[in-house]
């Protein structure tokens, strides 16, 4: 079992920078796959990022890709997802997730994640 906690979002102008962490508790996320994932008010939640069990492989979607940078910390149970030159359209509530174990399925699906946590609103003005 793992337990996600989501923090860092607020509310910044455009081209600004947020770094979200997930501290997760349990002793399965050093060999999780990590993912971040977002929902905007009226649109479906969409895959942002993604990070594998190890580091060594990382997804984003198209958007994000540049802007964006995920890592982990597994001694310290914690993800972070980095956002730099932020957008208007970036708002949304961000949420972190995990999978099982590593390599369970499609990475950039929500499917593919069994832990979730409450998310962080993400609020960009322009």
């Amino acid at each position: 079992q793992v337990q996600l906690v989501e923090s860092g979002g607020g509310l910044v102008q455009a081209g600004g920078s947020l770094r979200l962490s997930c501290a997760a508790s349990g002793r399965t996320f050093s060999t999780s796959d990590m993912g971040w994932f977002r929902q905007a008010p009226g649109k479906e939640r969409e895959f942002v990022a993604a990070i594998t069990w190890n580091g060594g492989n990382t997804y984003y979607r198209n958007s994000v890709k540049d802007r964006f940078t995920i890592s982990r910390d597994n001694a310290k149970n914690t993800g972070f997802l980095q956002m730099n030159s932020l957008k208007p359209e970036d708002t949304a509530v961000y949420y972190c997730a995990a999978t099982i174990r590593s390599n369970t399925g499609t990475i950039n699906s929500a499917s593919t994640y069994a832990y979730w946590g409450q998310g962080t609103q993400v609020t960009v003005s322009s």
